[in-house]
């Protein structure tokens, strides 16, 4: 096939995209770029910029929230519709689809979220810091799996698929927390307009709608609803995901056989020396793109789609939104905070007690086997890097304080202990031969 002048150049650009780690690089460097603004430039600049207000609609139909907020409501409610689409696929036809396939991450990423939340609520017990029992519970996937990827060919692909089950366990566990006890008051009205359109889906899904128009306007409706009923608005994202169709019209054996008759028409009729095509090739290409699209799944489709604004716009944004802070003696006398300490020790040494106290309690107890060729050290390893909780941390850091002063504690234990997990992680799977 021939290349244009412009796929030439992007080729790098793409190769770098699509390596496994690419996603972690970029979320930390946004994470360099925030901390450096908000110690270069100072940190009222930083929050100036972010509390810019933007106003989209008219009149009574009117949003006009800060720039931080479209991005924590708005863009990270995209965010949680993937998490949505990858826990159906995976309920569906994944690493969760059956008990014994799920058994073991299910049950470590329960390990996982159990015992920080118990640790921090030990160490901010009788504080108004209690709150926040919920932000170590949390692993960033995108971190975790770029640091896998770092860690070198020699690490089994089951080691991977164990850790990115264990992660999207977690972000299940995570988004019912948000939505059971980080949700402050709830409009009756409103919560049941959102519950009545998600019905509109469901059975738009039912009578085989498929066309994604009708699930991006119907799902804003939903979105809208969500964000003035008091519930997290990106709950609406991971529930909108679950109506999403995953079948496809026609199967495997039966697009094959038709593609080859279109295949085989094309082939046949008169070559055309144009850089044109004839009306009726152009006819059987169409008809071979409409097949192609009956051979998916909606499900699949947006998630691929949506995949690279997620990983590469979305996720960056958020990073640069969130994670500014000052590196000075406010950030070492955060790091003396009961809500630093618990966090810092959560993630740290929670998340690999978690993990792997739960993963051995299964393996010990002969409910479920340790993964093709992967060793007690991958496990180890893997339950060292689930500490690396960035995103959600910070994500449920918003939800879970009013204060100022505790919010920049937490950011100061989450980037502490994330960078101290990701490290330890990274030590123990670099040192397996």
């Amino acid at each position: 096939m021939r290349q244009s002048k412009i796929d030439k150049l992007l080729q790098p650009v793409h190769k770098f995209i699509q390596l496994e780690y690419t996603g972690g690089l970029v979320l930390f460097g946004c994470v360099l770029i925030a901390v450096a603004w908000a110690n270069i430039w100072g940190i009222e600049s930083y929050h100036h910029f972010w509390d810019i207000h933007i106003s989209l609609g008219f009149e009574q139909f009117k949003l006009d929230k800060p720039l931080h907020v479209w991005i924590n409501d708005g863009l990270m409610a995209i965010f949680f519709f993937v998490i949505g689409l990858e826990l159906k696929r995976e309920f569906l036809d994944g690493e969760l689809s059956t008990i014994k396939s799920a058994s073991l991450p299910m049950v470590a990423a329960l390990g996982g979220m159990v015992v920080p939340a118990l640790i921090y609520a030990f160490i901010n017990g009788g504080r108004p810091s209690i709150s926040g029992w919920g932000i170590p519970m949390a692993t960033d996937i995108a971190f975790a799996l770029g640091i896998l990827s770092l860690a070198g060919n020699r690490i089994p692909a089951s080691v991977k698929v164990f850790l990115s089950a264990l992660a999207v366990a977690d972000d299940l566990g995570a988004v019912l927390v948000i939505a059971i006890f980080y949700t402050d008051h709830i409009s009756i009205v409103f919560l049941a307009t959102g519950l009545g359109f998600l019905l509109i889906l469901w059975i738009g899904n039912v009578l085989g709608v498929r066309h994604v128009l009708f699930y991006i306007l119907t799902g804003v409706i939903v979105w809208i609803a969500f964000l003035y009923s008091g519930v997290h608005a990106t709950i609406a994202g991971v529930l909108i995901a679950f109506t999403i169709p995953a079948r496809t019209k026609i199967d495997e054996k039966l697009y094959l056989e038709n593609l080859k008759a279109l295949a085989e028409k094309f082939e046949a009729e008169i070559p055309n020396n144009s850089i044109l095509t004839t009306p009726s090739q152009h006819h059987l290409i169409e008809r071979i793109k409409q097949l192609s699209q009956d051979a998916e799944t909606p499900l699949q489709k947006i998630e691929h789609q949506l995949h690279p604004w997620v990983a590469f716009l979305i996720m960056p944004l958020f990073a640069l939104s969130n994670a500014g802070i000052e590196i000075g003696n406010g950030f070492l006398l955060s790091l003396g905070s009961h809500v630093s300490i618990g966090i810092i020790t959560g993630l740290v040494i929670g998340k690999f007690v978690g993990v792997l106290g739960f993963t051995w309690l299964m393996i010990k107890s002969r409910v479920a086997s340790l993964p093709n060729n992967a060793s007690w050290r991958h496990i180890t390893g893997v339950a060292a890097l689930a500490g690396v909780g960035f995103t959600m941390s910070l994500f449920i850091s918003g939800l879970a304080f009013k204060d100022a002063g505790m919010i920049e504690a937490a950011k100061a234990g989450i980037l502490t202990g994330s960078v101290i997990a990701g490290v330890a992680g990274m030590f123990i799977l670099k040192s397996i031969r």
